[in-house]
């Protein structure tokens, strides 16, 4: 026979890891995205041969991705991204296709950015895209 308590004693113990185990995911923060390690190595491969000087994308726009200070400056029309708020960032509006087709981007028959590498610029971006 169980002593008073032993039972129930037993029984709190055997579950407490599996209570705790629920309540981590909830718990659990994405790890910082860097602009340097993980989001300017993707703006280099998709958009640069454009976005510096001399490429049609900076003619057209003045909108320059050489530097985290030029991607911040945005176009001459205004800011591409803005620190929180991935879903008014123009910068994903256009990768995602969620502009007019005609300026989406990239353009014309260059490859769209793949879709992990936009999580990861979203991410970055909800984060308060800093000059990490």
């Amino acid at each position: 026979m169980f002593k008073t308590g032993t039972a129930s004693t037993w029984l709190i113990s055997s579950l407490a890891p599996f209570a705790l185990l629920s309540v981590l995911p909830g718990c659990a923060q994405e790890d910082a995205v860097s602009f340097a390690q993980d989001v300017k190595p993707i703006l280099d491969q998709n958009c640069l041969s454009c976005h510096q000087e001399g490429g049609e994308g900076y003619q057209a726009s003045g909108f320059s991705m050489v530097s985290y200070d030029d991607l911040m400056k945005g176009t001459k029309f205004g800011a591409m991204v803005i620190g929180g708020d991935s879903e008014g960032s123009n910068l994903l509006v256009l990768m995602e296709g969620r502009a007019d087709p005609s300026i989406s981007m990239p353009h014309g028959s260059m490859d769209k950015v793949a879709s992990k590498d936009i999580k990861t610029i979203r991410l970055w971006i909800d984060q308060g895209a800093n000059n990490n």
